[in-house]
């Protein structure tokens, strides 16, 4: 299944939602669909560590329980944005205006689309080139359907799409969809004709409509600022996107931890307080210390906090980043807020040449 396919699975715990990444291992090109604005920096960290280079950040439909992050997604890789070609002349932002049996490349693999409107009146599915996987954003879910009840739904619609577009693939084919409130995190196609207890087994289009018109669900709670923000592509209304940190490039690992590289450090000494939290012994081997770094040893950092300096932004350094990131988890929960891990430690400012300071012993 996975042949010469990168695949991710994400989750937002907030609104529920499915964000998957998919890649081309020949070429290192990728797709992104149905990402959250909240989980930009989790999701960016993970396409450079795995060194893809993203092409397309894609919608399945114009969300109403969340922010999509495709803006912020482009201002960051200069990728293309893509979503229903339906959505009309309100929709902003989006340069991929896509509908059925339109084609999304990243590298030596494609993504189709199928139309399925019926949940809202754009949505689309993506389905992998080799019919193995197929993304159904809200239209199709694990043992349910999207809800019919606002953006021009309508359930007769839905049950035309699944039936038609979706029921029509393999058994074998994998059904991601955007959401799933109990755990779940996949299906098939066969599964959901056989047990959905909405459209699948002997159901037909009036079975489903009656189901799906008798739901009585509350409207979702981020539909006012949701749905507008996802017709500007989740471009905030100032334009602006939110930084991590305002003292420093500052960025977010895919394990949640902040880090800066040594080069910038290095300019700028004076503006930080280095936090070397390797023991004594270490200091004095051969890759040294940085010059006006605070020694405080990992086993001794949370009684030691109050001995700390707060005028000026923290960067813990270790011997290869590792303790220096659990360092940084414990300088934030002890109140820290400006904190950022040195990106690869000593090993990595010894491997870049930048200037050390080594103790002097005298001769025996």
């Amino acid at each position: 299944m996975f042949d010469n396919l990168i695949f991710r699975q994400l989750f937002d715990a907030a609104s529920s939602t499915y964000t998957y990444l998919l890649g081309c291992a020949s070429t290192r090109q990728a797709v992104i669909i149905d990402t959250v604005f909240e989980q930009h920096l989790r999701d960016r960290a993970l396409i450079n560590e795995l060194g893809l280079q993203l092409v397309a950040v894609l919608d399945t439909h114009c969300h109403a329980d969340h922010v999509t992050g495709a803006w912020l997604m482009q201002q960051a890789t200069g990728c293309r944005i893509g979503i229903s070609g339906r959505y009309g002349e309100g929709l902003q932002g989006a340069d991929l205006r896509l509908d059925q049996g339109d084609r999304v490349t990243f590298g030596r693999r494609y993504l189709e689309v199928r139309a399925t409107p019926g949940h809202t009146d754009g949505c689309i599915s993506y389905l992998l080139d080799d019919h193995r996987m197929v993304f159904t954003g809200d239209c199709l879910l694990i043992r349910g359907a999207g809800r019919c009840d606002f953006q021009a739904g309508h359930a007769a619609t839905l049950y035309h799409s699944i039936t038609e577009q979706l029921f029509s693939l393999p058994d074998d084919c994998l059904v991601l969809p955007a959401h799933d409130y109990s755990g779940r995190t996949m299906s098939s196609v066969g599964e959901e004709r056989a047990n959905n207890p909405r459209i699948g087994g002997q159901a037909d289009e009036r079975d489903f409509v009656g189901f799906m018109e008798n739901l009585d669900l509350p409207h979702p709670k981020q539909i006012a600022v949701a749905v507008p923000a996802n017709m500007r592509s989740g471009r905030p209304e100032d334009g602006r996107a939110p930084a991590l940190a305002d003292w420093g490039p500052v960025r977010q690992t895919y394990a949640g931890l902040h880090e800066v590289d040594p080069e910038w450090v290095s300019e700028h000494l004076g503006d930080v307080l280095l936090l070397d939290v390797r023991q004594q012994g270490e200091v004095d081997e051969r890759l040294g210390r940085i010059k006006g770094a605070q020694l405080l040893p990992l086993d001794e950092l949370k009684q030691r906090l109050s001995e700390i300096p707060q005028d000026k932004p923290l960067v813990a350094v270790c011997h290869a980043g590792m303790r220096s990131g659990q360092a940084t988890v414990i300088l934030r929960q002890g109140g820290f807020t400006r904190v950022a891990n040195l990106r690869g430690g000593m090993v990595t400012w010894h491997q870049l040449g930048l200037p050390v300071e080594r103790v002097a012993h005298p001769s025996v």
